[in-house]
């Protein structure tokens, strides 16, 4: 038996730090996609053959996500951290220097991860980046400053606040007030729980995967492990979709038997609501390869849909639809709360310019409709330019169509959710559960139109 000598420790320790490298790696690089070469996260890791987290294991890919994502939610808190300890600002031309920087301290500071192995992987790191490496002794100390006095300075700042870029807080505060937008930005803090819209029985597979039904009907569960593991999957039995996201299409209400457009279809979760309904679905949308991924979880479900590469602005079929609905992009800014990247990615102008597209989408879809046909559209913005406004705008070109309020059933018991127009609207902090962790939905507008007859 070989003796535990100090010299062995150390070597087990630097074992068990090295282990953890990769992940680490993959992190840093994520970040520097979203941050320096504005990339949207999911594309990053969509990447099969070339991205971060290519021929990872399930371990070191679910740590390199926890990283990333607790970087971005609480960057402002982590910049500021770094700022104090950075005398002289960032250097220029520096590679991974800032990623490795910003992932380091959030394992230090919000992930309980011990100081030593983080500021250990993160040096090494740097010494693996050509341009970086010169600077890893300032990792080192700046690491080394953030773990004995970092968590004072973070935990004395406004959180909501700081953790909320300018150009958000400022928007948000114009439309929604202050509360609401600090009840918005705490709620993009916390790590959203896993829903799930099921074809079958919601209580048996809350019992079988320790869910909780929620009032959508959608079955909610924590995180854990790799979706395509848990029971169900394979059989197709539910697939992931946020409660919010769940409700457009539900608003339709009887659709059995009847013809549904669903425009800008990818991801799917909406094309499988429709056709699970037993509507006769048609998904349009303009990139081949999200369609493929439609197709593919279409099979899995055992659903069946048409599926048609068009521009749903000018896309004309041969017969018109009993309904439409129009998921339009956005600028998913109530989305944040699984999507951390958007405030670093997306800005004012955006907003405006996806305005102007889904002016163009509304006015094509309206044209799909047969007389007394509903159209349904909705986003995953908290914008008014991309919600209530657009609607406005649509009713004032288009003087027989009508809204067609919500019900008082049809909130699911909610009402928070309907506005005065009879449009509905959700917020990240609403659907309040048992914890931070079990609460929370994303942020959606969905209005809800009549051509009449």
């Amino acid at each position: 038996m070989t003796a535990t000598t100090p010299a062995n420790k150390t070597l087990s320790r630097t074992r068990d730090q090295q282990v953890g490298l990769p992940a680490r790696r993959a992190a840093a690089n994520l970040l520097d996609a979203v941050l320096q070469k504005k990339q949207p996260l999911d594309d990053v890791l969509g990447r099969v053959r070339d991205g971060a987290m290519f021929d990872l294991p399930t371990r070191d890919r679910a740590l390199a996500r926890a990283i990333v994502g607790t970087s971005l939610r609480h960057k402002g808190q982590i910049d500021r951290v770094l700022e104090t300890f950075l005398e002289r600002g960032l250097p220029a031309r520096a590679g991974t220097l800032y990623p490795i920087l910003l992932s380091g301290a959030a394992q230090i500071l919000f992930m309980n991860v011990p100081p030593h192995a983080a500021i250990d992987l993160a040096v090494r790191l740097a010494q693996w980046d050509p341009r970086a490496k010169r600077y890893d002794k300032l990792v080192n100390a700046v690491l080394r400053r953030v773990s004995e006095k970092g968590a004072g300075i973070a935990d004395a700042l406004d959180v909501s606040r700081t953790n909320t870029p300018d150009w958000l807080w400022d928007r948000w505060v114009r439309t929604w007030g202050e509360d609401r937008t600090r009840a918005i930005a705490d709620a993009q803090l916390v790590e959203p729980p896993l829903d799930l819209t099921v074809t079958g029985d919601p209580e048996k597979w809350a019992a079988e995967l320790g869910g909780k039904i929620l009032p959508t009907g959608s079955v909610r569960l924590l995180p854990k492990g790799r979706i395509e593991g848990l029971p169900g999957f394979t059989e197709g039995a539910w697939w992931v979709q946020d409660a919010a996201a769940s409700i457009p299409a539900q608003l339709l209400r009887d659709i059995a038997g009847k013809r549904v457009a669903d425009l800008c279809a990818a991801p799917g979760g909406k094309t499988a609501q429709l056709a699970a309904a037993g509507a006769t679905v048609t998904a349009v949308d303009l990139s081949k390869a999200r369609l493929a991924r439609v197709e593919e979880n279409l099979a899995r479900l055992g659903l069946a849909a048409q599926t048609i590469a068009a521009d749903a602005t000018t896309w004309q079929p041969e017969a018109p639809f009993d309904a439409v609905l129009l998921d339009a992009p956005c600028s998913s800014t109530g989305t944040i709360r699984r999507h951390p990247d958007v405030p670093y990615l997306k800005s004012d102008k955006d907003i405006a310019e996806l305005a102007t597209l889904q002016s163009r989408l509304l006015d094509n879809a309206v044209t799909l409709l047969k007389p007394g046909g509903t159209l349904v559209y909705s986003t995953c913005s908290l914008e008014p330019e991309e919600g209530e406004a657009q609607i406005a705008a649509l009713l004032a070109r288009n003087e027989s169509l009508r809204i067609e309020p919500l019900r008082a059933d049809e909130p699911f018991g909610n009402t928070e959710w309907a506005e005065a127009s009879g449009v509905l609207r959700t917020f990240p902090y609403q659907l309040q559960l048992d914890s931070p962790e079990w609460s929370g939905m994303d942020g959606f507008f969905a209005a809800r139109l009549v051509r009449p007859s």
